[in-house]
């Protein structure tokens, strides 16, 4: 337990040093503000900056496909509609339990708006615990823990394109598919490819599937932390001619020159810019993992929810048609006000899926069950867990 006599000693100078953020926060906001309009006078030429030096640069910088001073209200949502959404929890493998295994829960919902049809409130489990399964990652140097991880994105993904093939076969009205996150896969960057062949084709598959069925996908970022749009404001500060910074800038971090807005988020330019129901330009992102992406390259927009400013993501074939855009932000914006500040189908797809203690117990014991029934002798918990759930103090 915490001492909070100790604790409060060295919380005594949070305050101070959190006003003279403040102040620094004000400053690089109203230098990003400058430049963003500054920008407008050349935007063509920043952009085609951008798109000839994007390999040198020491950051992922975007591209606006729209004047950055574009400022899109939202249409309301048309009555008739549907939302799906996925999400998932697991429990981790441990070595101090009656198995080495692992659980990936994913909780799916189908919401149906103006619709006589019951909603879809369900979750799919799934138990690894095949060797091929727990230990395939170790030939790549990852953890157990860390592939799981991975492997929990690629279901959610695979039950949401499975959700919308299930809907297909009712009235058709607007979908919209959601998952919580992003849908620039960053960690893919740095795993070898052979481990990233098992993960992105099934994604990309199921992409395939969801525009196949006209469904877009879109990933949500409430208190997103990317700087992708404020990268692409840094090209203007760089003092060199070239904007090479692995020539002028080779080994250094936030020393570098154009290091003037860290750490500001591209959430806080923009919540000075709109208003609530009003969104960004489209902006399509320059992260180098999109290059494995095929045709799903990723565009974002930001959007002022009323309750803060959120990031959304979607594929390169959605930000094509404008009709199915619009219809897009205008079901989001709809589910965020439903609720009361984030989209309820992901808070109960999140609900779905989360495996709370009571749940981890109650499987534990299942297994444990099984294993016994099987002629399983000794079966337990290591004497380590044992004595950490309970004290004798």
């Amino acid at each position: 337990m915490l001492d909070f006599n100790k604790l409060v000693q060295q919380m005594q100078g949070i305050s101070h040093h959190l006003a003279e953020e403040s102040v620094a926060v004000r400053q690089r906001l109203q230098l990003a503000q400058n430049l963003l309009s500054q920008a407008l006078t050349d935007q063509a030429g920043w952009v085609a900056q951008q798109q000839q030096w994007r390999d040198r640069l020491g950051f992922t910088a975007a591209a606006p496909l729209e004047p950055l001073d574009t400022r899109r209200r939202i249409s309301p949502a048309p009555l008739i509609h549907t939302v799906l959404a996925t999400d998932g929890s697991q429990i981790a493998p441990s070595h101090h339990e009656i198995a080495y295994c692992y659980l990936i829960n994913i909780g799916r919902v189908a919401l149906h708006y103006g619709q006589n049809l019951q909603p879809i409130l369900d979750s799919l489990p799934e138990v690894f615990y095949r060797p091929e399964d727990l230990y395939i990652c170790r030939q790549w140097g990852l953890r157990t823990e860390e592939w799981m991880g991975y492997r929990r994105t690629v279901s959610e993904t695979i039950a949401l394109a499975e959700l919308a093939a299930l809907t297909l076969s009712q009235p058709a009205s607007p979908t919209l598919a959601m998952v919580d996150g992003s849908l620039i896969y960053w960690f893919l960057e740095t795993l070898p490819s052979a481990a990233r062949d098992r993960l992105l084709p099934p994604i990309l598959a199921a992409w395939d599937q969801l525009q196949t069925l006209n469904i877009p996908i879109v990933g949500y970022l409430s208190a997103a932390r990317s700087a992708e749009a404020l990268n692409f404001l840094r090209l203007q500060v760089c003092p060199y001619p070239q904007p090479d910074c692995g020539t002028h800038c080779s080994g250094q971090t936030d020393a570098a020159p154009c290091h003037v807005f860290d750490p500001l988020r591209d959430t806080s330019l923009w919540a000075t810019q709109l208003q609530p129901g009003e969104r960004s330009p489209l902006w399509r992102s320059s992260a180098r993992i999109l290059e494995l992406y095929g045709g799903h390259a990723i565009y974002f927009c930001y959007v002022h929810m009323g309750t803060e400013i959120a990031r959304l993501e979607f594929p390169a074939w959605v930000a094509a048609s404008p009709t199915l855009l619009e219809t897009t932000l205008s079901l989001i914006l709809a589910q965020v006000q439903k609720g009361y500040g984030y989209p309820v189908a992901l808070a109960e797809a999140h609900n779905q899926a989360v495996v709370r203690g009571g749940d981890r117990a109650r499987f534990f014991a299942v297994l444990e069950q099984e294993m016994i029934r099987s002629g399983l002798r000794n079966v337990g918990t290591s004497y380590k867990e044992a004595r950490k759930r309970g004290s004798i103090a």
